[in-house]
C-alpha cells in the first residue's frame, strides 16, 4: 500500500511530486531545500543556514509521517559547491549523532530556487 504524506511541517511541493511517500515500512522523503514552510520563501543564508532549514524540513516531514530522525537509513545530499562540504557536514552531524545513516554527497550544477543544498532521505517507519 502506498500512502502520500503532506504536512505543513515542510514546504508545499513546488512541482508535481509528494513531500514523502510511505510504502512497505519505508518512508521516501523528496529532496528538501531551505524553503520556509510558513512563508514559502527561500532562506537567503549561507550553506550552514540552508542546511539547517533543509534538515528541519526533513525532520518535520519524517515526524509527521510517523517516523523519527534516528530511523533515517539513507540520505543523499546535493551541494551546489563541494567546497561547502565541511560547513554542511557540521550542521548535518547535529541531526544524526548516533549511528548516522548511509549517505551520498554530490556536487550539482544547479538546484531548485538556486539553493546551495538539497537533502533527500529514506527512513524506516
Amino acid at each position: 500500500m502506498r500512502d502520500v504524506v503532506l504536512t505543513d511541517r515542510g514546504p508545499k511541493p513546488i512541482g508535481p511530486y509528494s513531500q514523502a511517500v510511505r510504502v512497505n515500512g519505508f518512508l521516501f522523503v523528496s529532496g528538501q531545500v531551505a524553503l520556509d514552510p510558513k512563508t514559502g520563501e527561500m532562506s537567503a543564508g549561507d550553506v550552514r543556514e540552508q542546511t539547517e532549514r533543509a534538515l528541519e524540513n526533513v525532520k518535520g516531514i519524517v515526524e509527521a509521517a510517523g517516523s523519527k530522525m534516528p530511523h533515517v537509513i539513507k540520505t543523499t545530499v546535493f551541494l551546489k559547491n563541494m567546497s561547502d562540504f565541511t560547513a554542511m557536514n557540521e550542521v548535518y552531524a547535529r541531526y544524526f549523532t548516533m549511528a548516522p545513516p548511509a549517505r551520498s554527497t554530490v556536487e550539482v550544477a544547479r538546484l531548485p530556487k538556486d539553493a546551495l543544498v538539497e537533502i533527500e532521505v529514506v527512513a524506516a517507519i
